[in-house]
């Protein structure tokens, strides 16, 4: 796709799609739940999606009517052995949490995703679900998918100390912990994304946090009938965010954005740097708080560091915070994101390779990367690499290069967002 969009503002208002992190727990616990669960502004992205057709397979009664989807639970004991390998696309969440889940199951599962999830680590999760009693199998010594899981019931307690804070990682643990009675918790380095654990509150399931630890109490039954509204997705606002702040004449309201604590550094590295930016009408929907974000124009934006605890609550805004970084005063630097090499794509790698190659400065660090900022972005090819936040933030990039921003692959972006160009023609001016 070939995209020349210089002299073009971004002004109006958004709803973006809904958020992948919470859409995804919505449909895994209310398989687990014994009631009824309505979800309402489900995500409607090939991921989500997968999900979705993966309880299907594995016996769940899930109606889909385009409004709001119907969740007639059994409960945690209810899943059936699937038929089939169950293909999980690209949705590095689906595979992990899922994995969990199947950890507490005594049959036989295979699961794998197309190719890239098929090259993403998954040694994180099998460890400690291997300790909590499960066998997990896959290629390279169970490093990566397909992934061939013998759960058990029950399965062990854990005290897992995570070398990484990751929700992903947390949340497999916490799953899988609800198929046994004995101890079972999580400590992290830093505070990853809490979706999971509020989600398993609402569904009556005692969840118990002291700083950096999350641990399961007695009850761990998930018994009530919910009613799930999913917020928009901050880490799809984030891309028309940037849109706004880099682009002259621009400003862009995102209705209905989580703000949930654990996903919001991106807000406080743009106000950080100087962006204009305010949030009004801030709310709480379905346990999680929400506002509208307005964001216009900004042209006196400072670099800065990001790093240390705030690298989890704003991992997957990176790449496109580093296009931001190139039109700030200064040298911006990003640092223990190491994380970010074993995402969709190597986002650092990524990054930094399609910023060159439109014109800006930038290199790659080992766990990160240096952006030199002030850049006048002219403009070239560009490969997304398969990763749907690497299309849309190259483009972004093209409503201030100087030439046309061609991207070789826009496919990929259906796995979250799968009306961003339209969205994004719709706020052209």
């Amino acid at each position: 796709m070939k995209l020349e969009l210089k002299g073009k503002a971004l002004r109006g208002n958004l709803r973006v799609p809904s958020d992948k992190s919470i859409s995804h727990r919505a449909i895994m616990l209310g398989s687990l739940n014994r009631g009824e669960v309505v979800v309402r502004n489900f995500l409607r992205s090939e991921d989500c999606l997968n999900t979705l057709k993966a309880f299907v397979e594995l016996g769940v009664d899930i109606s889909d009517n385009g409004d709001e989807i119907l969740i007639k639970g059994k409960g945690k004991y209810s899943l059936k052995e699937p038929f089939n390998v169950i293909d999980l696309g690209n949705s590095g969440t689906s595979i992990r949490l899922i994995s969990g889940i199947l950890a507490g199951q005594p049959f036989y599962s295979v699961l794998t995703g197309d190719q890239y999830l098929r090259r993403r680590p998954m040694d994180r999760i099998a460890i400690p679900l291997r300790e909590m009693g499960a066998l997990i199998y896959g290629r390279e010594s169970g490093k990566f998918p397909p992934l061939t899981i013998l759960g058990r019931r029950p399965l062990n307690g854990i005290n897992y100390k995570s070398p990484k804070a990751s929700a992903q990682v947390k949340s497999a643990v916490l799953l899988a912990g609800l198929y046994t009675d004995e101890p079972v918790s999580v400590t992290e380095p830093a505070k990853s994304r809490d979706h999971t654990e509020r989600m398993l509150s609402a569904f009556g399931v005692d969840v118990k946090i002291d700083g950096l630890t999350v641990s399961l109490g007695e009850n761990r039954e998930l018994s009530a009938d919910l009613e799930i509204d999913v917020p928009a997705d901050i880490s799809s606002a984030a891309f028309f965010m940037v849109g706004a702040a880099i682009t002259p004449n621009s400003e862009v309201t995102l209705r209905d954005v989580i703000l949930n604590p654990t996903r919001t550094g991106i807000l406080d590295v743009m106000k950080r740097m100087g962006v204009n930016l305010r949030i009004e009408n801030v709310r709480q929907i379905g346990g999680e708080e929400v506002g509208d974000i307005t964001v216009s124009y900004s042209p006196e934006l400072k670099a800065t560091v990001i790093e240390g605890e705030e690298i989890p609550r704003l991992i997957d805004e990176l790449p496109v915070l580093a296009l931001l970084a190139t039109q700030a005063e200064g040298e911006t630097v990003i640092k223990d994101a190491a994380e970010l090499r074993v995402k969709e794509s190597d986002r650092v790698k990524s990054t930094v390779e399609n910023l060159k190659a439109i014109g800006a400065l930038a290199e790659e660090l080992p766990d990160g990367m240096v952006i030199r900022g002030k850049c006048k972005l002219k403009g070239g090819k560009v490969s997304s690499y398969g990763d749907h936040r690497i299309a849309m933030t190259f483009a972004i990039a093209s409503l201030i290069a100087e030439e046309a921003v061609e991207i070789d692959d826009t496919e990929c972006v259906a796995t979250s967002y799968p009306g961003f160009f339209d969205d994004l023609r719709n706020l052209l001016e």
